[in-house]
């Protein structure tokens, strides 16, 4: 995977954290609007969006997909400092990456749509932060690891 793929990668994973934080939805239920190809369709896009504002393109994607609101306030519920979208962005993108077998899309939609999304968006806890192969291991083994 090239350098730009990656960094288109990483592009999407914080606009899903974007999109999720603000319309108070999990980020498992925000993936699940998007089929392959429309995640597909927004790697390509994501060189040109990065031009544009977050507010920008996640309003549109809302629209585009119909996402509706949540009631899941990981942000609002968070008694420390939250992180930003781009540092739990890096996180999903890191686990897409070391986990992927030539299928970005479907890999996406997989570590989007597993348990270890939940504990990541669980900013109370220290699960975002861990190590990248802790993250790794626990996604592989189904849970998180003590």
């Amino acid at each position: 995977m090239t350098e730009k793929e990656q960094d288109n990668l990483f592009y999407f994973c914080t606009l899903v954290e974007f999109v999720a934080r603000k319309t108070k939805n999990s980020r498992r239920t925000v993936i699940s609007n998007f089929s392959k190809q429309a995640i597909e369709r927004q790697l390509r896009l994501a060189e040109v969006n990065h031009c544009l504002s977050f507010e920008q393109v996640s309003d549109e994607l809302i629209e585009e997909f119909s996402i509706p609101t949540g009631d899941c306030d990981s942000v609002g519920e968070c008694r420390y400092v939250v992180p930003s979208e781009s540092a739990i962005g890096r996180v999903y993108q890191r686990l897409i990456l070391s986990t992927e077998k030539g299928d970005i899309p479907q890999t996406t939609i997989d570590v989007f749509s597993s348990f270890i999304s939940d504990e990541i968006s669980n900013f109370n806890s220290n699960v975002y932060y861990s190590n990248p192969s802790y993250l790794l291991c626990s996604y592989m083994e189904g849970k998180l690891l003590a």
